[in-house]
């Protein structure tokens, strides 16, 4: 199966997904994802800067970086269809968003610019079949001083056994899949490029977060 055809069906997937949920998704979604405010706490992103989302589902993430780092420039992307209708709703047209497959974006057709200063990845390589290909694009993606953010599920290591299985066969009804191998990837990827990276653990393993800097 061609690249083409693979992101087309997963688009038709999140679209099944998310043709109900994205009306209930931020309500349901603030009670387990967690690390997505410490991530913009830390974006670290002065006025006139350029902010990525990748996978920016309704668009929450991207109305809370404009809140909290004014001036700055914020674009997204996302493969559903159904969900940049909320996030189209939110943030009107202050906002530049597009349709666009995480492992094959060209930044510069989509938005015009071939860097940005911030890009976001929050909680989305955990739903992307081929994440590594979509982490090295957003890494590819950055400017010149650029730094990469994402926030994604850890090993939950410091969950009780039953909890933990309990919550991975719940993840995995929504097609989601914890890649507790991020910060290894990501230190590769990091030599591979020449990028500096940080890794830092979410309360009980709960959550990863990983840096990436150009």
């Amino acid at each position: 199966m061609t690249g083409t055809a693979l992101s087309q069906d997963h688009a038709a997937l999140m679209d099944k997904v998310y043709r109900g949920q994205r009306h209930i998704y931020d309500f349901t979604r603030k009670y387990y994802l967690f690390g997505r405010d410490r991530l913009i706490r830390e974006l670290d992103a002065a006025p006139g800067m350029s902010v990525l989302e990748v996978g920016c589902g309704t668009g929450r993430n991207l109305e809370l970086i404009a809140r909290a780092w004014p001036q700055v420039q914020c674009h997204g992307f996302d493969i559903s269809s159904e969900m940049l209708k909320s996030a189209r709703a939110r943030l009107g047209p202050q906002v530049r968003l597009a349709p666009g497959d995480a492992t094959r974006f060209d930044a510069s057709a989509l938005f015009g610019r071939a860097g940005f200063d911030r890009v976001v990845l929050s909680y989305t390589l955990s739903m992307i079949p081929d994440w590594q290909a979509a982490l090295e694009q957003a890494a590819a993606a950055l400017a010149p001083g650029g730094v990469l953010h994402a926030v994604d599920f850890g090993d939950l290591a410091g969950l009780p056994s039953p909890l933990r299985k309990g919550l991975r066969a719940w993840l995995a009804k929504f097609h989601v899949s914890p890649r507790l191998d991020l910060p290894m990837v990501a230190a590769r990827l990091a030599g591979e490029k020449s990028l500096r990276i940080a890794v830092k653990r979410g309360p009980l393993g709960y959550y990863q977060l990983v840096q990436l800097s150009r």
